[in-house]
């Protein structure tokens, strides 16, 4: 059994929450992620890991709710328990002094991509961010990012908040005002497709986090598996992050789109549903 040390609303549905994991968070590397389970008839919920405490023995995730087993697990108050928490998980960032890095996150992707932008600065790297959301009320951790960066650029698609427009408007503004040596995008497919797109015309090396289906995160089951550089990959344990201009991403959209009819289904009858990492 995990405890929940504390939990706090950061946006509409989005949750912070930290775990007492001392053996995780003394392993944990920036990139990899935890498969949580809140009982024991519950789905496997893969969540990547914002943040650890060695000194206290625990580890931060950021979960939305947005089916039965992430509304399970953020109903859970302080002091809660978690059935399951399995990890460190995939593999970790590979870090590296390379020059200027713009990390790009989109949505809830923003969790996945702070502690990358994080393990970049201190690394010696000049980072970077770019975070796009819908609206303002969805647009997370700015604090968060703006304290490891050397710069922030917000796009928002009604333009309530910063940039009118999309993180590829941002991006490109980027490149053309300074050398980018390096991009790291996380987010939803389309977002993440539309940057390696913009960065393969300028030919700037490109990691895409991914979060296909998922089960065991262990590699056994296959329902994670990818399609990179015309090879079958599996995201759990050959990934999470792999080179954006190989990445097959029609072939992902399509896998993600398989169980929506089953989801939509279970969600309106208060019954299971599958998801994905965050």
């Amino acid at each position: 059994m995990y405890r929940i040390i504390s939990k706090n609303k950061i946006a509409e549905d989005i949750f912070k929450i930290e775990i007492k994991a001392p053996l995780i968070a003394s392993k944990r590397k920036a990139g990899q992620f935890v498969v949580l389970r809140p009982e024991e008839t519950s789905e496997r919920i893969p969540l990547t890991i914002f943040d650890s405490d060695i000194c206290k023995g625990t580890i931060t995730v950021i979960i939305q709710a947005v089916g039965k087993t992430t509304r399970k697990i953020v109903s859970l108050e302080k002091g809660g328990y978690l059935l399951d928490v399995a990890g460190p998980l995939g593999n970790p960032t590979c870090i590296e002094k390379n020059g200027n890095v713009a990390v790009v996150a989109g949505g809830v992707g923003t969790a996945v991509a702070y502690p990358v932008a994080k393990a970049f600065r201190e690394a010696g790297n000049k980072v970077i961010g770019i975070i796009g959301a819908r609206t303002k009320n969805l647009v997370i951790l700015e604090d968060e990012m703006k304290a490891i960066t050397s710069g922030l650029f917000i796009t928002t698609d009604d333009g309530s908040y910063g940039m009118r427009g999309f993180v590829t408007d941002a991006l490109e503004t980027l490149i053309r005002k300074d050398t980018v040596n390096e991009v790291l995008a996380v987010g939803p497919v389309p977002m993440m497709k539309a940057v390696c797109d913009l960065t393969k015309k300028y030919k700037i090396k490109t990691i895409v986090s991914l979060n296909p289906i998922m089960v065991d995160g262990t590699g056994m089951c296959g329902a994670c598996r990818v399609t990179v550089g015309g090879k079958t990959k599996f995201t759990c344990v050959d990934g999470p992050e792999f080179d954006g201009h190989e990445v097959d991403f029609d072939e992902l959209s399509r896998r993600l789109r398989g169980y929506s009819d089953m989801e939509k289904h279970y969600i309106g009858h208060k019954g299971c549903n599958l998801e994905n990492k965050v």
